[in-house]
């Protein structure tokens, strides 16, 4: 079966998004951030204030932002997370999840479900289902 085959817009977001979240209020430090990436196996992790969603920190930001710039480990998640969040409702069709990730260059959307948070995009979850 060739792509030309196969409609994109029949697969939504809820289909193919992870679900497993964590989420942190905004002075957790990096190096929190940086143990519970590692014990949980997980590139992002939601940054709410009062329990709204207000950023994204992910593995990338450690490379990019956090090290790059010599920053301290005790620095609070709220100076590097990337506001605002980004978001997708879950029954969008992945070609528009893949249009919104290569046109704002990022590579993890939150999902949202009548306005709350239930899972991650990311583009490895696009590659996985192209990979199919």
């Amino acid at each position: 079966m060739s792509s030309e085959d196969f409609n994109y817009s029949s697969i939504l977001v809820k289909d193919i998004m992870t679900t497993a979240l964590i989420s942190v209020n905004p002075t957790t430090t990096l190096f929190q951030i940086a143990k519970m990436m590692d014990q949980c196996g997980i590139g992002a992790i939601i940054v709410k204030d009062n329990d709204v969603p207000v950023g994204i920190i992910t593995d990338r930001d450690f490379a990019v932002k956090i090290v790059a710039n010599n920053l301290s480990f005790d620095t609070p998640v709220e100076k590097v997370m990337s506001s605002p969040l980004i978001t997708i409702n879950h029954n969008e069709p992945i070609s528009i999840a893949a249009e919104m990730m290569s046109s704002k260059k990022i590579r993890k959307l939150a999902v949202t479900e009548n306005d709350k948070i239930i899972g991650i995009l990311t583009s490895t979850n696009l590659v996985n289902q192209l990979a199919k």
